[in-house]
């Protein structure tokens, strides 16, 4: 298949990593392989993949270490993180590591290429179309590249610390953004416990965009771990335009 996107898998259970290999390849993706946090690691930063499966648990470290070097060098490539454990802490890590999502496992099969085929359309790379400016869902609409945002035809101001957070998770729609993460991409690093800033700015932008703040249907809090825009409860609303059209 010409195009086929490429997939990195890093997983040591071999058993794991030839179902997921032969599913994968059933649904036309490329796929490539590594064990070992050194072998993922070798790959992740010497290829380009359009998006990267790894386990949280690896024979010589964890795949932490991977997602942190993949960050480190400024790629975006999509990365999907696989655990045997539940803990909400390693679910934590993983995302302010770098992750753009985590499954625990066991997986449904169904569920694993769902969301893969989410992270590829999200991913401007793996798609080939020239990058997204303007983006919608409900009566929202938000152009990048002048920093406009209308509801419903009006357009509404925001401070620039409140269009950050907006700009934010709207790169990361539908998935949670963990509260350390917005703060060090807003305020910057030392202001990891000053979650009282991130809850003032997310009431302010609440009251802005959402209809019924207290009952919000766009921006929602994951307690105790982050927030989330959410824009799967209006798939035929969600739109995303190109700067060409």
């Amino acid at each position: 298949m010409m195009n086929a996107p490429e997939i990195l898998l890093i997983e040591d259970d071999e058993q794991i990593r030839r179902t997921l290999r032969t599913r994968l390849a059933a649904e036309g993706y490329s796929v490539r392989e590594a064990s070992t946090v050194a072998g993922g690691v070798l790959l992740a930063t010497q290829s380009f993949y359009d998006l990267i499966v790894l386990d949280l648990g690896l024979p010589d470290g964890n795949g932490l270490q991977i997602i942190r070097k993949v960050r480190d060098g400024k790629r975006n490539v999509p990365m999907i993180m696989l655990s045997a454990s539940s803990n909400e802490r390693d679910k934590i890590a993983a995302l302010d590591a770098g992750a753009d999502d985590f499954i625990s496992k066991p997986c449904a099969m169904g569920e694993l290429l769902a969301r893969i085929r989410v992270a590829l359309r999200r991913s401007a790379d793996a798609s080939g179309r020239t990058p997204l400016s303007i983006y919608r869902t409900g009566e929202i609409e938000v152009n990048l590249n002048s920093q406009r945002i209308d509801i419903a035809g009006s357009e509404v101001h925001l401070s620039r610390i409140e269009y950050k957070l907006l700009e934010i998770l709207i790169q990361h729609a539908d998935q949670i953004v963990t509260h350390r993460r917005l703060l060090r991409e807003i305020w910057g690093p030392g202001h990891d416990a000053h979650i009282h800033y991130l809850r003032v700015c997310m009431l302010q932008l609440r009251r802005k965009l959402e209809a019924e703040p207290g009952r919000p249907r766009y921006l929602l809090t994951q307690p105790g771990v982050g927030y989330r825009l959410v824009t799967q409860h209006f798939p035929e609303s969600w739109k995303t335009v190109s700067s060409g059209k």
